[in-house]
């Protein structure tokens, strides 16, 4: 029988990567830094000296959370492929929620829009209404112009573009849903590739 219930939360769909180890519900060690364009370089090593200085193995997990974005096209593969690969061979439930709202969790005012440039005026947005910190979306997960967005809500609001997430908040929301089928899992990548566009043009 195990002793405690052991989550691991990744999210790589902005700049920063964010990783979190919750045992119970108590946050025991996290990774929050800014990447340079290297999170599939830098997220195993990191992952593996904040498991080792736990003493926990992957099989130990119960649970991996994983942020599916919308954001960075190659941040956002890296960590859901991470995510889907730990859960797979290691036959740990998986749970998916949002980049969006894991960013929203940071703040702690009424109304939140977590932001994510995705440049030429447009941006991966959302809109969340939080009350005795649960956390309920307004507006669910958009890419589109941020003044238009913005032009939609007359409440004051936080714009959160970075920070840490506060994952206790996020685990006692709604906002998670259970990874069915593991071969299912696939980013939220709310725009066409490059590649894509390019081949449209030909």
């Amino acid at each position: 029988m195990k002793q405690s219930y052991k989550r691991l939360i990744i999210d790589t769909a902005t700049k920063y990567i964010f990783l979190s180890l919750v045992i119970d519900n108590s946050e025991v060690d996290y990774v929050y830094q800014v990447g340079d364009n290297d999170h599939s370089v830098t997220i195993m090593p990191l992952l593996e000296e904040m498991l080792n200085k736990q003493s926990i193995e992957l099989k130990d997990l119960d649970e991996i959370i994983v942020g599916v974005g919308p954001g960075s096209y190659t941040g956002v593969r890296i960590g859901v492929t991470v995510g889907k690969m730990i859960g797979y061979l290691n036959n740990v439930k998986v749970i998916k929620i949002s980049s969006l709202a894991l960013m929203a969790s940071h703040s702690d005012h009424d109304y939140i829009l977590p932001l994510i440039d995705a440049r030429r005026g447009n941006a991966f947005m959302a809109y969340f209404n939080q009350k005795d910190r649960q956390m309920k979306y307004v507006n669910q997960d958009v890419l589109m112009n941020i003044e238009s967005f913005k032009s939609k809500h007359q409440e004051e609001y936080d714009i959160v573009v970075s920070g840490k997430p506060q994952v206790i908040k996020m685990l006692d929301s709604n906002l998670m849903e259970e990874v069915e089928n593991i071969h299912e899992l696939v980013p939220n990548y709310l725009q066409i590739t490059e590649a894509e566009r390019n081949l449209k043009n030909d």
